[in-house]
């Protein structure tokens, strides 16, 4: 039991909920939870959650695959450094993550499997180059993330020539949230903070354009003040003194807060129910928190 919750906590079980959260905001612009597109279809919406769910956790699992020697000196308690999973069993256990959540992908569609591998492809590329990039590597994260949504979408395959577009608002958020990390352990700099903040504004203009052009605008804002409540108070704080434990809260709750960021999407693209169900990750993903690590 106790190899069993060491390999659990190598996936960030918190992180893995948001990455559902985005398959489902993906699937709701695309139109599927309407009653005719989401009658009938339940079995592929689980299967694309559970991929987006395993190819997380193995992009995660070889985040610390490739830090291991890092992690010996800044993180000594995670797995591999503390001796408790070997990097060859972490490798394996990657390895299957990925492998398990393409094929079931490409078993709802092609397209879907497509998306899956490139989301592998961008996991590891990031894990084992760009990461050290201070430009590439936060824009290769953010790719993972706008692809992630788009795997949502391609439940309809034919949305995807409309909407494939909306990706650049994950993969900005993303880049922000992923820039600001580098300053979690020692500290950062304020520049980089302000520049997330700058990006944060400019999501923020995306979500409440498409809303109003959708005529959710107020529907939307119900979401999106406690969203932006929950990302700009703790960027603040780090703004303030951007010392590591500061920093490591705004990133902690730029990422958990994507659950919010994906229900205002559901919110603007569908209705208030689908809202709700993203809505209702977030509580799980901030118990899953407080007993796993986020970043």
């Amino acid at each position: 039991m106790d190899k069993i919750l060491v390999y659990l906590r190598m996936t960030r079980p918190a992180n893995v909920v948001t990455s559902v959260a985005d398959v489902l905001a993906g699937a709701a612009i695309a139109g599927f939870f309407s009653a005719e597109a989401f009658s009938g279809h339940i079995l592929e919406i689980i299967m694309l959650c559970v991929s987006t769910a395993c190819l997380y956790g193995g992009g995660i699992v070889f985040n610390d695959v490739f830090d291991a020697d890092l992690d010996k000196i800044e993180r000594p308690e995670r797995a591999i450094p503390s001796g408790r999973v070997s990097i060859k069993q972490a490798s394996i256990f990657g390895s299957v993550l990925l492998l398990t959540g393409t094929i079931i992908a490409a078993l709802v569609s092609p397209v879907s499997g497509l998306l899956a591998f490139a989301i592998a492809f961008f996991a590891l590329l990031y894990n084992k180059i760009a990461k050290h990039h201070y430009f590439w590597g936060p824009l290769n994260m953010g790719c993972c993330r706008g692809l992630n949504l788009l795997l949502g979408v391609s439940i309809i395959t034919m949305a995807l020539s409309q909407w494939y577009f909306l990706a650049i608002v994950p993969i900005i958020y993303i880049f922000s949230i992923t820039m600001i990390s580098r300053g979690e352990v020692h500290g950062g700099s304020r520049i980089n903070l302000y520049i997330a903040a700058i990006l944060y504004c400019i999501v923020t203009s995306f979500l409440l354009c498409f809303s109003y052009l959708n005529n959710k605008l107020l529907l939307s804002a119900i979401i999106l003040i406690p969203f932006l409540w929950m990302i700009f108070r703790p960027l603040f704080k780090a703004i303030q003194n951007p010392i590591g434990k500061n920093i490591g809260g705004a990133v902690k709750a730029g990422v958990i807060s994507l659950i919010l960021m994906d229900a205002t999407w559901a919110a603007t693209f569908s209705n208030i129910y689908t809202a709700i169900i993203i809505a209702c990750l977030l509580p799980i993903s901030l118990l899953l928190a407080k007993a796993f690590a986020v970043t």
